[in-house]
């Protein structure tokens, strides 16, 4: 008989830590109140799981059993039941297995994507939150799978009052998240969630897997708003990731704790890096402002601005522990148009005083005890960073982010992929002096690492116009197919056959959380990978995977919203946008920046340079009948590989791609 327990997700890639934890959890959730962490699961020496609970206190107290009566009980019951306890856990798994099958059964096409999406936005209609944005009460995650659903409802549904709601609901939700405290206003960055509905007070871990998708989220907001807001948002996260999480090959680390000690030798406590006192800001920024209506420091102004207070702005309940009492996270209180107001400045003047008291505070903040830094570095997490450099890049015109993405690419191709096997390593890690180590034997990946990387691949194509990073994701894909593919039922499973072997269950994910699930990302893969190559197995892939999923997404469609998008996306054509020109000439770059400074999330874009024996032009031969005019940059906007008049202007590529 064994005991695993296992704590939150935090460390979920730890070899098999991830899937060990999803079907443990599958069981807990199964057989009481419901599922958390911590998690503790027994089980049999076969390790069938028979017994699981949450949280259980080192003592009995009034309302819950101690953890050693619960071990004394187990002992117990597992000398003179052991039968029964073995039947019982037979039969728990054996139902789990039927509830976890996700199937095509009978099934011969996914629903529609107009019933399920319209079904998926009313149910984030009806959580939404007016005042602060996002979508539950208190803890509120910034799920940016949600954000991308609303904003590809909107551009299908842009002429109804439904979707023109749903751009103001993810626009507004991005606004109070980077405007509250679950954005590090001094670093840059978003912690992991906010501990009430106002996005204020969080839980100050800093997750890679977040930064990635925000940067996708807010640079889209920008696509579709045009308001420079989110563009800075989204460069400072990019910034904060260059910064605090990126290895010197290229890499990314996981995360940075929310624990740090106060002063050094001090106990740590959470959130001590990011908070301030009223106190540390007056003498950070004692120089008087001039031109105020009445007597005012750089540092009042500051704590005007960012709701510092003399008590501190942080409310005992959100502090059990009262480690925050006097302490402040700093949080937007004021648009600049009303601080400036209050105190008789210009606008301007006022954006430039804060930034530099700001700068200030980031400068104090760096001679305080660093939160810890998990160097692990997972293929999944980096797969989303890789798209977050490689989006905002493209979106804003900056080859600079394009390059991070660049390398990232070239850090899972050098230190996580074996050539031998085509097959992806899920972890490494930050050695000392710059080096990369693998633990011994590798770990290999999971669906996600696939799903993911090959996201990135795509996204980096688009905004490189390499193909070696095309050749590469559709290697990836070919393996993903491989190893993880269920050819009876459909869909993908999160595991190897043999990397499952001693579980219990093999399961597929299907919810679209604070990461989007595998098999929705691949879904969205498959549709792109059939655009840029013409290949029609990935459509029916895609195909047979929607429909596996199709009872989950008609019971909960909130629950799969990157997976509903998905369904629309292949009810909908997808565009093949075709830029026949030399990749460095400026007017190559004119139409392809068009390109990415629209919102088009149903789309391909292809780079041909005339060249017939280039990878492309191999995969879709219809690219080589497409001709420039005049010898200038031309654009074709292609469906089913049937394509529009030719255009040379930008206004026109525009026009076009606005219908």
């Amino acid at each position: 008989m064994s005991h695993l327990s296992s704590s939150p997700q935090k460390h979920k890639g730890e070899h098999k830590g991830h899937n060990v934890d999803k079907v443990y959890m599958t069981f807990v959730q199964a057989t009481s109140s419901g599922g958390g962490w911590p998690m503790s699961v027994w089980l049999t020496p076969s390790l069938q799981p028979f017994v699981g609970g949450t949280y259980f206190p080192p003592e009995d107290g009034l309302t819950r059993v101690g953890f050693r009566t619960v071990l004394l009980r187990i002992r117990e019951q597992w000398k003179q039941n052991k039968n029964a306890l073995l039947e019982n856990s037979q039969r728990v798994t054996t139902a789990l297995l039927a509830r976890s099958e996700i199937s095509t059964g009978d099934r011969q096409l996914p629903p529609s994507a107009a019933t399920m999406n319209s079904r998926c936005f009313q149910q984030l209609d009806e959580g939404y939150d007016e005042e602060y944005g996002g979508f539950a009460e208190a803890p509120k995650f910034p799920t940016p799978v949600i954000l991308n659903f609303l904003f590809s409802y909107w551009l299908s549904h842009r002429l109804t009052q439904d979707g023109s709601r749903a751009q103001q609901m993810a626009l507004h939700t991005l606004k109070m998240m980077a405007n509250g405290g679950i954005r590090d206003h001094v670093g840059q960055g978003f912690h992991r969630y906010s501990t009430d509905r106002q996005w204020h007070v969080p839980h100050f871990e800093k997750m890679l897997y977040d930064q990635g998708q925000l940067a996708v989220a807010y640079s889209q907001a920008f696509q579709i708003s045009g308001d420079e807001f989110y563009s800075d948002v989204a460069k400072g996260i990019l910034q904060y990731v260059a910064r605090n999480l990126s290895h010197r090959s290229g890499g990314f680390y996981s995360a940075e704790d929310a624990d740090s000690s106060p002063e050094r030798g001090m106990q740590p406590r959470e959130g001590a890096f990011y908070v301030w006192t009223v106190k540390e800001v007056q003498q950070l920024l004692p120089e008087p402002v001039l031109g105020a209506t009445e007597p005012l420091t750089s540092g009042q102004l500051l704590m005007k601005h960012y709701g510092l207070t003399e008590a501190g702005n942080i409310s005992l309940s959100q502090d059990p522990k009262g480690e925050l009492q006097g302490q402040n996270v700093l949080t937007v209180r004021y648009s600049l148009e009303l601080t400036a107001a209050r105190f008789g400045l210009e606008v301007e003047a006022v954006r430039t005083l804060l930034n530099t008291g700001l700068e200030k505070l980031f400068q104090a903040r760096k001679h305080r005890p660093k939160p810890h830094l998990d160097s692990k570095m997972l293929a999944a997490w980096n797969g989303l960073m890789v798209s977050g450099y490689a989006v905002t890049g493209a979106v804003l015109g900056m080859e600079r982010l394009v390059n991070y993405a660049t390398n990232g690419a070239k850090f899972l191709k050098r230190h996580m992929f074996d050539v031998a096997s085509s097959r992806l390593m899920r972890t490494c890690y930050a050695g000392s002096g710059g080096t990369v180590e693998h633990s011994n034997p590798p770990c290999w990946g999971f669906l996600e690492d696939y799903a993911f990387v090959v996201r990135g691949l795509l996204d980096l194509y688009e905004a490189s116009l390499e193909s070696a990073w095309l050749e590469w994701a559709l290697r990836l894909q070919d393996t993903q197919d491989r190893l993880f593919w269920d050819s009876r039922g459909g869909g993908y499973f999160c595991s190897e056959a043999e990397l499952g072997a001693g579980l219990p269950l093999r399961l597929k994910d299907d919810q679209d959380g604070a990461e989007p699930s595998a098999n929705s990302v691949s879904a969205h893969n498959l549709l792109r990978l059939h655009g840029f190559t013409g290949h029609k197995d990935w459509i029916d892939k895609c195909v047979c995977l929607l429909t596996a999923f199709s009872e989950r997404m008609r019971r909960v469609p909130v629950a799969l919203p990157e997976m509903a998008r998905a369904l629309s996306a292949h009810q909908q054509t997808l565009k093949q946008i075709v830029i026949c020109g030399d990749p460095q000439a400026k007017d190559t770059k004119a139409l392809v920046q068009c390109v990415h400074s629209i919102y088009i999330p149903n789309k391909v874009l292809i780079l041909a340079d005339g060249d017939p024996s280039s990878f492309l032009s191999r995969q879709l031969p219809f690219l080589t009948t497409l001709r420039r005019l005049e010898d200038r940059a031309t654009a074709y906007v292609c469906e089913n590989q049937a394509c529009s008049m030719p255009i040379t202007e930008p206004s026109e590529l525009r026009k076009l791609l606005h219908q």
